[in-house]
């Protein structure tokens, strides 16, 4: 029955200080697993951000047709994020359809495998440039996101 009561009642004296220490302990592992965790939030939201910037290029060339400027301008306010680029620049290029993707053909007057005409696809590129908060040994994240679109204009 002592043993019951003691615990009931709290640490004995030589159990005390035991939770201070042991917490010391664990927060800089927990306080590493957190910020390698708001880490790779803000690189996964980067990513994104990088996406949807090569998809609003696309758009816009979709909408607007050809125009480098345009389609870079587009790229680069597609989102608030700072530094994101339409790099390399929009590029456009005949090119005829196939299992592999897009094959790029010399122009318009050449024929695809098919019989068919090819047509007339802009590629855009967006990139963002990536720093990290800490540096995390073994945790390799990219320096630079980048993404690509291709749409067919016609």
């Amino acid at each position: 029955m002592r043993g019951i009561r003691r615990g009931i009642a709290g640490p004995t004296r030589g159990q005390r200080g035991t939770a201070a220490l042991e917490f010391g302990l664990a927060i800089p592992f927990l306080l590493t697993v957190l910020m390698g965790a708001v880490e790779l939030g803000f690189a996964i939201y980067e990513g994104m951000q990088v996406y949807v910037a090569a998809e609003a290029g696309a758009l816009y060339a979709g909408q607007n047709g050809w125009s480098s400027a345009g389609i870079s301008t587009a790229v680069t306010n597609a989102t608030a994020t700072t530094g994101l680029t339409a790099t390399p620049a929009p590029t456009q290029f005949w090119g005829c359809p196939s299992e592999g993707g897009i094959t790029t053909v010399a122009s318009s007057s050449t024929k695809c495998g098919n019989g068919n005409s090819p047509g007339l696809y802009v590629q855009v590129n967006a990139s963002l440039g990536h720093s990290t908060i800490l540096p995390y040994p073994g945790l390799s994240l990219p320096t630079t996101f980048t993404a690509t679109s291709v749409i067919r204009l016609n």
